[in-house]
């Protein structure tokens, strides 16, 4: 069954999204997957969303109030088919956290999330947090259309 881990830097506005934006489009069409979502950082481990994360995901009929922030491990690489950044430095981040053994038992696929979207490779994911509220809807659209992709792939 495919895992797939979104990873930003806190893991309290982009990740959560994406982990809630990912359950919806996935529950739609009835596609078993595993979804969750960590941080590289952990100043916000065992916290939940941002308020404008759980607002902006509310008014698109997803509850994500019950998710706590947690930092991603070098055991995510193993667990998880698919570990996914929001960012470029997220990535750098994963790649240097990657297990760098001979073993193979690391066997995450890692990539960028919006990679996933014809069109918008190599962009990231815009980071709502010092911004207003407006910002949050658009981190929805592009983790919405970046869920859409990865079902349509999975």
């Amino acid at each position: 069954m495919p895992s797939i881990l979104f990873v930003c830097l806190g893991n309290i506005c982009r990740s959560p999204l994406a982990e809630a934006a990912l359950r919806a489009e996935a529950e739609r069409f009835r596609l078993d997957l595993i979804v969750d979502s960590a941080g590289t950082g952990d100043w916000h481990a065992g916290e939940p969303p941002d308020p404008r994360a759980q607002a902006t995901a509310r008014r698109h009929g997803v509850e994500i109030s019950g998710l706590k922030a947690r930092q991603v491990t070098q055991a995510d690489f193993r667990r998880f088919t698919h570990v996914v950044a929001l960012d470029h430095d997220n990535l750098e981040n994963l790649r240097r956290l990657a297990p760098k053994t001979e073993s193979g038992d690391a066997t995450a696929e890692l990539s960028l999330l919006l990679d996933h979207v014809p069109g918008r490779e190599g962009q990231a994911v815009a980071d709502p947090y010092f911004g207003d509220d407006d910002g949050f809807e658009i981190t929805w659209a592009e983790v919405t259309a970046a869920a859409k992709a990865l079902v349509a792939k999975l």
